[in-house]
C-alpha cells in the first residue's frame, strides 16, 4: 500500500509538535534520535516544496 504524501501544512504542524515536545522536555533519550530524524525529513520535504513552488511561480511570471 502506498504511503500518503503529506502536505506542506501537515509537515509544518508535525515539526511544531516535535518542537513542542522538545521544549516541554517530553522526549526521552530513547526517542530523541527518532524525533530529530523525523524533523529533519520533514524540514527537507518543506524545503523541496518551497523550492518547487518558487520555480513554478517563476515560470508563471515569465
Amino acid at each position: 500500500m502506498a504511503k500518503k504524501e503529506i502536505t506542506y501544512t501537515e509537515a509544518m504542524n508535525e515539526i511544531e509538535q516535535i518542537l513542542d515536545r522538545f521544549r516541554r522536555e517530553e522526549m526521552t533519550v530513547d526517542s530523541l534520535t527518532k524525533e530529530v530524524k523525523r524533523a529533519t525529513e520533514l524540514i527537507a520535504l518543506c524545503k523541496e516544496r518551497l523550492h518547487r513552488t518558487e520555480e513554478e511561480l517563476k515560470k508563471i511570471s515569465e
